[in-house]
């Protein structure tokens, strides 16, 4: 305990701090991948005309990293996807399991802001 300004003393809370294992699975928690430090729960995705690709965001704790996977990759895990926005969003939404494998696949904590899912990630 310590003494306040006015001389009266100040309980602090104690908090136990429980380490649970690696492996432990928890209700609503989205582990995809063998690499359980990025996590998928934004189902938002959007098509970027530019890079011809579709964005989409993970999350590793606090930090949010942007994973673009381009038409090729798309037309590769979904051949008769219509080659325009709405097909390969279309694409990107009925393989969003194994695109967000193959994206935890290729993460690594800290290492860049984004990553590029291609044809060769499936």
């Amino acid at each position: 305990m310590c003494a306040s300004r006015s001389g009266q003393p100040i309980e602090y809370a104690s908090i136990q701090v429980v380490q649970e294992p690696a492996c432990a699975l928890f209700a609503g928690e989205n582990l995809i991948g063998a690499n359980p430090m990025i996590e998928f729960p934004n189902h938002s995705r959007s098509y970027d005309q530019t890079r011809r690709a579709v964005r989409f965001w993970g999350h590793d704790s606090a930090l949010e990293a942007s994973f673009f996977i381009d038409e090729a990759a798309l037309r590769r895990i979904q051949p008769d996807a219509r080659p325009d926005e709405s097909g390969y969003l279309s694409a990107f939404d009925c393989n969003r399991d194994a695109i967000c494998a193959a994206a935890a696949k290729v993460y690594v904590r800290g290492s860049r802001g984004s990553y590029d899912l291609v044809a060769a990630n499936f």
